[in-house]
């Protein structure tokens, strides 16, 4: 192995390996490494982002729903203040809570389902921002 020789080695414990396929069910893919099979996954997350073998962002977009909804409580006080103009509340929401819910978009298969829901997540950030039940 040449890769032995640089001195790189592979935990065969820790990694995982994901087919991906536009079948409903994935092949099985059986990979050894040393004589150990590897573990087959559906999903694994990568840089932060949740990467599924079914190609559906669905996961993701939830995941960077419930994180920004998180954010957005952190930094509640300061977004939800009276005495701060709306114009900076939405700098603040669109500076530190976009970021978060917008992550790895670009790789997004955006469907007008999922368009809606990242819609409804924003009307959620505003009408919290007013205090509009």
């Amino acid at each position: 192995m040449e890769s032995r020789k640089k001195g790189s080695e592979l935990n065969s414990k820790k990694t995982e390996v994901m087919v991906i396929s536009r079948k409903q069910e994935s092949p099985k893919c059986d990979i050894f490494i040393n004589k150990v099979k590897l573990k087959q996954t559906e999903k694994f997350k990568y840089l932060g982002t949740i990467i599924s073998n079914d190609d559906k962002t669905n996961r993701e977009i939830s995941a960077r729903t419930a994180q920004a909804k998180i954010n957005f409580q952190k930094m509640k006080t300061i977004l939800t203040n009276k005495y701060i103009s709306i114009e900076t509340r939405k700098r603040a929401l669109q500076c530190y809570i976009e970021p978060v819910l917008m992550y790895g978009c670009e790789a997004w298969t955006i469907s007008k389902q999922i368009q809606n829901k990242l819609e409804a997540t924003e009307m959620w950030f505003l009408r919290r921002m007013l205090q509009i039940p």
